[in-house]
């Protein structure tokens, strides 16, 4: 190929591959760039290959096997796929700069789909800097990367739909030593109901009897399930051993192996970030997210954010919006006649609002503690540059009013994780010290590089032609 892109599409999930292969099926010279090695995101990881692992497609479940149809999709579609690169720069001129074994390339578009999509809420908890503390995700990676269950006495702490779902998993896969700490506040029960309503349409009674189909299958299987927990502590020596906790108001203690934290996921930030996109602080979600239009378009003209990466707003309606933004960028550069669009444009708008129905309902329902949030003055917020609590309220109270500052005062979000892990902990403890809203108190400014790269690379770097 020469020249520039009709459209690139950075992530190759749910949202990635709609938005691709809608744009390759347009008509549009398309590039995907992902990290892995093959198409399906974190959701549907290694989807390709485990469709030929029948015990494992069993654990896995149904919808995770859907993913292999969008995969093939996208493998028909025409898309130019790039497995095994890292984005590491991207340019408000939509220029993308990528590190493969090519060596450093930058790319340049006509319009850019930014589908990186989520990551687990950090767990800053007394402890979780402790061996053998990790998160239910990455534990779900290993199983779908090359199905490894946890092995020994798993302890999973944490609320959410993925928390229930891994739970299940693991029992399916044969776990024996399983215990549950769920952290959902019981108050949080009343304020969601207001919201089951509007979860009762849609696919939203989908969802809700899949959540009660596991809850029923675990409590089957006689899984502990420890319910309204707080004051979680991870304790040990060298190494997690126990998990320490209050549940209905009295103390409890589980020994362990192997602990996995799990608070929900939010939107990955960096690249809209770094390219200085408007974001809005989502008091529901508790987190902040890109200011989208109807079709995912940023602030920034041509750039365009679909799926997780613009709002939490799950897997099925994550392949919607990635075919809203496609819809918008064919109708745009005139790829597609108005009436083909007013229905495409339609029916996936459709689509997206029977998935999402059930959203308003889980969030409230599984809204995390303030403990979570803002954790003790002890916890270390930034494992990069071991950064506890209490300093940044200290200097939250000698005048640092923004994360930015914070950088100055105590090194926090300086490290290779670039914030990753501390920035939500950061702003939130900043807010309330300050008396500010989070919106007032902001996030950190991100600047390239995304992910690390070598000044020989760098000094390689070219165009592609």
């Amino acid at each position: 190929m020469s020249g520039v892109w009709d459209a690139i599409v950075i992530g190759a999930g749910p949202a990635g591959m709609a938005a691709a292969a809608t744009l390759a099926e347009g008509g549009m010279r398309t590039v995907v760039f992902d990290e892995q090695a093959a198409p399906g995101g974190q959701i549907h990881r290694a989807v390709e290959r485990n469709a030929r692992d029948a015990a494992l497609s069993a654990v896995l479940g149904s919808d995770y096997a859907a993913g292999a149809a969008a995969a093939a999709r996208l493998r028909e579609s025409g898309a130019d796929l790039r497995f095994g690169t890292s984005v590491w720069r991207v340019d408000t001129d939509r220029s993308v700069w990528t590190r493969a074994g090519a060596g450093i390339v930058c790319h340049k578009a006509n319009a850019l789909v930014i589908a990186s999509g989520a990551m687990e809420r950090p767990v800053p908890v007394p402890g979780w800097t402790l061996p053998g503390v990790m998160t239910i995700g990455a534990l779900q990676i290993l199983l779908k990367d090359a199905g490894l269950r946890p092995d020994g006495r798993l302890v999973l702490a944490g609320c959410g739909p993925l928390f229930y779902l891994f739970a299940a998993q693991c029992l399916q896969a044969g776990a024996t030593e399983l215990v549950l700490l769920d952290t959902a506040a019981p108050g949080n029960v009343l304020p969601a109901l207001r919201y089951l309503p509007a979860a009762m349409r849609g696919r939203g009674p989908h969802y809700l009897w899949k959540g009660l189909h596991l809850l029923a299958k675990l409590r089957r299987a006689g899984v502990k399930n420890h319910r309204g927990v707080s004051g979680l502590q991870i304790r040990g020596s060298r190494r997690a051993e126990a998990v320490v906790f209050n549940a209905g108001g009295r103390p409890g203690r589980v020994e362990c192996d192997i602990v996995a934290l799990h608070e929900g996921v939010i939107p990955a930030q960096q690249i809209a970030r770094s390219l200085d996109c408007i974001h809005e602080w989502d008091e529901l979600q508790l987190c902040f997210r890109p200011a989208l239009d109807r079709s995912g378009e940023t602030s920034i003209p041509g750039v365009f954010i679909a799926g997780d990466g613009g709002g939490i707003v799950g897997a099925q309606a994550s392949a919607h919006a990635g075919t809203l933004a496609a819809l918008a960028i064919l109708r745009r550069a005139d790829r597609l006649p108005d009436a083909e669009f007013l229905a495409r444009h339609a029916a996936a708008r459709r689509g997206l609002g029977s998935h999402m129905a059930i959203r308003p309902f889980l969030d409230r329902l599984y809204r995390p503690r303030r403990e979570v949030l803002e954790p003790a003055d002890e916890v270390v917020v930034c494992r990069c540059e071991v950064v506890r609590a209490g300093d940044i309220r200290e200097a939250a109270r000698q005048g640092c009013i923004g994360p930015n500052q914070m950088k100055a005062f105590l090194r926090c979000g300086m490290g290779p994780c670039q914030g990753r892990m501390c920035g939500p902990a950061v702003s939130a403890i900043i807010a309330r010290e300050t008396g500010q809203s989070p919106a007032q108190t902001g996030y950190y400014r991100i600047r390239p590089p995304l992910k690390s790269v070598t000044m020989a690379e760098l000094a390689g770097a070219r165009a592609e032609e």
